[in-house]
């Protein structure tokens, strides 16, 4: 299938291959619209998904969907407490050859795709988790002392279940900070759950049209990825996105370092024992990018920032146990810091 994009995309490429790939997944996936789309920005800016959801709510399909729609591999690895890293990297083994040689020889795991889903990774031990996230940070993999690099792209979503915790391992906040966005699917409605129930159970199933032929597939989006780079962002939108993250800290915690005239909000020095690390403000930047190019932009505005704000962040943020008392979530923070940075501003 000939690709709608030629070799240096532009930005009307980025915006039509976007919501192309956006319609397609659409076709499988019903509902979750915000979901779906901040998923997407998170690939186009090169990052890395969490999707917290209960079963069911069609986080496997999504990411398969969206394998099919990019023509690119997928696999999906169910984690369990059993779980060993060599499961997912690969490993070694004695392969025999003419003339009764034997020889060690790398069996590649699952890990070795374009996309992955890391389906409830919290169920696995930290040790298995650590080998996970060293191909997410590095784009490599070590087994035996020897470093194999995975092919670009290379995109994971792992889920959490938020339901049946006993036994599971819950990420620690550096290894939450490894991920771009943390994103929340709720369960559909009425009317889409209509939907879903009529499409799932008839005769005919959607299809999905690939937007890229499967030999160009990792170039085009590698060309896509590069042009996100390349948005302007000026001095004051950089300044916004740190004082937007600076916000997120407590100014009682010892480990921030506040300055005279910062924002400064009560509920955040009250309910937060961290905020944001400076993750935080690239992952701000990164998506406000992808945000203005789907509007046809090449510079980031305050509302791209804005939109990306709570996926960003929400998983950045720890809230303490007055918090958990009084039922505070992160979302409420959030909104709160934009509406107060939003008043400062006027």
């Amino acid at each position: 299938m000939k690709s709608e994009i030629v070799d240096t995309p532009s930005v009307a490429d980025f915006a039509r291959i976007f919501r192309r790939v956006q319609n397609e997944i659409h076709k499988v996936i019903v509902g979750h619209e915000r979901a779906v789309e901040d998923l997407l920005i998170a690939l186009f800016a090169g990052g890395h998904v969490l999707i917290e959801g209960v079963p069911g709510t069609g986080k496997t399909m999504l990411v398969k969907t969206l394998g099919q729609a990019l023509n690119l591999s997928f696999n999906r690895i169910q984690f369990t407490v059993d779980l060993m890293p060599a499961d997912i990297t690969g490993t070694r083994i004695v392969e025999s050859f003419d003339g009764g040689r034997r020889e060690f020889t790398f069996s590649p795991g699952p890990i070795f795709t374009h996309i992955l889903l890391a389906d409830e990774i919290n169920r696995a031990t930290p040790k298995t988790q650590s080998a996970l996230l060293e191909a997410m940070a590095e784009l490599q993999v070590t087994v035996a002392g020897t470093t194999h690099r995975l092919k670009p792209p290379f995109f994971v979503m792992a889920t959490l279940n938020p339901v049946e915790m006993e036994g599971t391992y819950p990420l620690p906040e550096a290894q939450l900070d490894r991920f771009f966005f943390k994103i929340h699917l709720q369960y559909p409605d009425e009317n889409e759950l209509a939907t879903i129930i009529s499409t799932t159970t008839g005769a005919s199933e959607p299809k999905v049209e690939p937007v890229f032929n499967a030999e160009e597939a990792p170039a085009r989006l590698e060309a896509l990825k590069r042009l996100v780079r390349q948005v302007i962002v000026s001095p004051d939108a950089q300044r916004y996105a740190a004082r937007l993250v600076s916000a997120t800290q407590p100014s009682t915690s010892k480990f921030t370092r506040w300055r005279p005239g910062s924002f400064r909000d009560e509920l955040i020095d009250r309910y937060v024992a961290f905020g944001s690390s400076p993750r935080g403000g690239q992952t701000l930047i990164l998506g406000a990018k992808v945000v203005a190019l789907l509007d046809g932009r090449v510079n980031v505005a305050h509302e791209d920032i804005e939109r990306v704000a709570f996926s960003a962040l929400n998983h950045r943020m720890m809230l303490n146990y007055a918090a958990q008392a009084d039922a505070v979530e992160t979302r409420q923070l959030i909104e709160r810091v934009l509406k107060g940075l939003a008043s400062q501003r006027e």
